[in-house]
């Protein structure tokens, strides 16, 4: 009877020794999965290198839209897109057809005689891997022809003219009288065609520089 008492007991202690090693070994994989999903978190966030484009850097880029100078103003947004890869110590940065953002900085519409139109841009930021990055870029003008050639042309032509009709009316006074009215119908016609309003189509190549260096985050 003692024997099998002493049996029972050992194999209850066995049996609770046992119990006791599973639970621990359970817990040691609990507190180990939390930390086999910060590793690879971490690796995640440790395979993005950042990288600085230094300051005159060029920003090769196409216009995704149009620009006229009678429909934008100063202040309005454009969307262009990267036409070549920047490329810093032999690793592409900021890859071809990356997204870009410009605005108009500044824009004039064409005067019927005089004025001449013009538009001022720029880059404000750039968009790599979904985190858009601002930047700082030289701008570029775009200006109209002059007025002032093609408006002689109208108004000299006008007077011409209504100088040759006043000869054959009524000799050197009907010419005076003729230029008079000639001169005032080509100043007439200036005004009416005369605006120069300028326009940058869709897929135009423009290129910038970067003004101020820019630091990106460059996964791999």
């Amino acid at each position: 009877m003692k024997a099998r008492n002493h049996k029972l007991t050992w194999l209850t202690g066995l049996l609770a020794v046992a119990l006791l090693f599973s639970g621990c070994a359970k817990s040691e994989a609990d507190e180990a999965q939390p930390q086999k999903s910060s590793g690879v978190l971490g690796g995640l966030f440790a395979a993005s290198t950042p990288i600085t484009v230094p300051e005159g850097a060029l920003l090769n880029v196409t216009l995704d839209q149009s620009l006229a100078s009678d429909q934008n103003k100063a202040g309005d947004e454009f969307d262009a897109s990267l036409a070549a890869p920047v490329v810093v110590n032999g690793k592409t940065v900021i890859p071809k057809g990356a997204r870009v953002t410009g605005r108009v900085i500044e824009a004039r519409e064409s005067g019927r005689l005089k004025g001449v139109a013009m538009l001022k841009l720029a880059l404000v930021s750039v968009e790599v891997d979904g985190k858009s990055y601002d930047v700082q870029t030289t701008s570029i003008t775009r200006s109209g022809q002059n007025h002032k050639k093609r408006n002689t042309l109208w108004i000299g032509g006008g007077a011409g003219a209504g100088a040759a009709i006043g000869a054959v009316a009524g000799g050197g006074k009907g010419a005076l009288i003729g230029s008079a009215v000639g001169a005032g119908a080509g100043t007439a016609g200036a005004a009416a065609t005369g605006k120069l309003d300028i326009t940058i189509p869709v897929e135009t190549r423009l290129s910038f520089k970067l003004t101020e260096p820019v630091t990106i985050s460059v996964k791999g």
